[in-house]
């Protein structure tokens, strides 16, 4: 009963199986195979870009560094929200990738509002030389609470950025199930509202570790491409990226596997909702969840070989009913027989 992370779950068979195609004979490397040109049409048409600059990497803190710096000047500082994977999880890698691009927090929950986004905005660059200059703005989509953005929402970020001229990068490390849930095209929850770079994920939806970076405009290409190398994530055998991303993208496996996590996870939900004295921090909307159980529940589930996170308090304590917060995700292998073992072991 494995809930801790979708990085934890198995790699698809169907990408293993390209992986294998992929390993024999001579390509060339570094981004030059024969696969890495059939990934940048596909996206392109995915993303109904034709002119898209697309890169891998094998790692989500590489595509969100390597694409914000590219984005951002030293002096400049990124928007983002307080609990940003860029704030919290990346060791400070966004602001070593740019050389020392500073970040301002937005509001005070996963996801930005335009109008504290225009407040922030509007801090910046009030002390001439001796501040920060503002730079772009990094919305994650789903957001680490495991909320989403509406395309209304994003729009309405965008709006504020365009205001000031700021450039707009999506943490899409779920992209897929953000997409899936909000039913909509790549183009509409990306350039069509106003994004220009996007870490389109893949790791935790069934790859291996790839991650792509998508810019809409192709004048970003040529720095990318230095930033990547001098940051030492241009991979010579790159051919075995190209391969897990074409075996994600054929036949629409990256929606498959997406659709498959947020159905498994909304059952999961359903389950938890039936639990005396559950309650969820926000209302699950894709495969992650927030949610407060009371000691004993958790004590049960660890002690029947249940994995997730705490994310407040402790398994020992004196109080049976003390509510505990713990964060549970679904990948694309949770099956729905594992789903119904955890909610019977919660319910007692």
């Amino acid at each position: 009963m494995f809930f801790t992370s979708d990085n934890g779950g198995p790699v698809h068979p169907q990408i293993m199986q390209a992986l294998s195609d992929a390993n024999s004979g001579f390509a060339s490397g570094y981004g030059a195979d024969a696969q890495m040109d059939a990934v940048r049409a596909q996206l392109r048409e995915i993303f109904e870009a034709p002119e898209a600059a697309i890169y891998l990497v094998t790692t989500g803190t590489a595509a969100n560094s390597l694409a914000l710096a590219t984005l951002c000047q030293p002096w400049q500082t990124v928007f983002c929200s307080p609990v940003a994977h860029i704030h919290e999880d990346e060791c400070n890698a966004p602001e070593f990738y740019s050389g020392g691009a500073k970040l301002t927090l937005v509001g005070e929950g996963d996801k930005m509002t335009a109008a504290a986004l225009r407040g922030a905005i509007l801090d910046e660059e009030t002390r001439g030389v001796h501040g920060p200059q503002r730079g772009p703005v990094s919305i994650t989509q789903v957001t680490e609470k495991g909320r989403i953005y509406t395309l209304a929402e994003i729009e309405a970020l965008t709006t504020v950025a365009k205001e000031f001229d700021l450039p707009v990068h999506l943490d899409g490390a779920r992209f897929a199930n953000a997409l899936v849930a909000l039913n909509c095209s790549p183009a509409d929850m990306t350039w069509k509202a106003g994004v220009d770079a996007v870490s389109f994920g893949g790791t935790k939806n069934g790859c291996m570790g790839v991650e792509a970076v998508i810019f809409f405009d192709p004048k970003h290409a040529w720095e990318f491409e230095l930033r990547r190398k001098r940051g030492a994530h241009l991979l010579s055998k790159h051919r075995y990226l190209s391969a897990q991303m074409l075996g994600y993208l054929d036949n629409d496996l990256w929606l498959t596997t997406a659709r498959q996590a947020n159905a498994t996870c909304a059952r999961l939900a359903d389950g938890l909702r039936q639990v005396p004295d559950a309650t969820f921090l926000v209302d699950p909307q894709a495969n992650i969840i927030f949610a407060t159980l009371p000691r004993a529940v958790h004590q049960r589930l660890f002690d029947a070989g249940a994995y997730y996170y705490l994310m407040s308090g402790t398994l020992e304590g004196d109080d049976p009913h003390e509510p505990l917060t713990a964060r549970f995700v679904c990948d694309w292998s949770t099956q729905a027989e594992t789903v119904d073992q955890f909610l019977s072991v919660a319910r007692g």
